[in-house]
């Protein structure tokens, strides 16, 4: 069996005076695992924890088998989208996508090629002389995307990816999404709100609440796997509000 991508093994993460105890996870290439958890509930905190941007109060945050944190920043090989998307105002839609190419000291001809090839994969062909302020939510979204993916990272990190967009761009980068894992074969770790989000996109699920991760089942099974109290009453309002918003859509029709 191949070394996991990614590795949480007994990690304790505090933060003022919220923590978050004893989360195990283990991602293998080419997965998608999703983690559910309302607002608070330590989503980015766990993300910035396996990107090694922050330190575990306890426990081990591995990649490939190494401490992430020992791992100097330019070879960690992950790459990390902000829910902000956190796009550079003063460079260009090229200029960010090639911006992880040009610190690895790439040649210039070789940063051009990639970032076209990034731009036609992404549909971007045609904004990448504009600047982030002129774009669109789902254009600086494709942007941010290329841009963490452009160094082939072994693991992306999406915090809260999709959340900002309309429903139809949702959709849209909902897809480029799947076609990701298939084209670069990253392992990627997402964390959202979204319950249908997590079911349509991810091979598995996790719940946290209660500050802890409890526990983690296949996409299909998530009804039928045996949860805690905390995460089943999370899952419970997830389902009740999944079904509001699919009545509103039909009373809007």
């Amino acid at each position: 069996m191949s070394e996991p991508v990614l590795e949480l093994k007994e990690v304790t993460l505090r933060r003022g005076r919220f923590s978050l105890e004893g989360v195990n996870l283990s991602l293998a290439g080419g997965e998608i695992l999703a983690l559910l958890g309302r607002t608070g509930a330590g989503k980015t905190l766990l993300l910035e924890s396996a990107a090694g941007f922050c330190a575990p109060s306890g426990g081990q945050a591995l990649f490939r088998g190494q401490e992430v944190r020992r791992i100097p920043l330019h070879r960690r090989n992950i790459g990390y989208l902000y829910q902000e998307y956190s796009l550079f105002p003063h460079l260009t839609a090229a200029q960010n996508i090639g911006y992880g190419l040009r610190v690895r000291h790439m040649r210039r001809d070789e940063v051009h090629r990639q970032v076209q090839q990034l731009a036609a994969r992404f549909g971007l062909e045609r904004v990448l002389d504009q600047y982030p302020g002129t774009l669109s939510g789902g254009e600086q979204q494709r942007v941010a995307l290329a841009r963490a993916l452009a160094p082939r990272p072994a693991l992306l990190l999406l915090d809260e990816p999709f959340s900002a967009l309309d429903p139809v761009t949702k959709k849209q980068l909902h897809g480029l999404l799947r076609r990701i894992r298939q084209e670069f074969g990253c392992a990627v770790l997402f964390v959202t709100h979204d319950f249908t989000e997590a079911q349509d996109l991810a091979d598995r699920v996790g719940v946290l609440a209660g500050g802890r991760l409890c526990g983690i089942a296949p996409a299909a099974d998530l009804y039928r796997a045996s949860w805690p109290a905390p995460a089943l009453e999370f899952l419970r309002l997830a389902e009740q509000k999944r079904g509001e918003t699919a009545h509103d859509a039909d009373t809007a029709v």
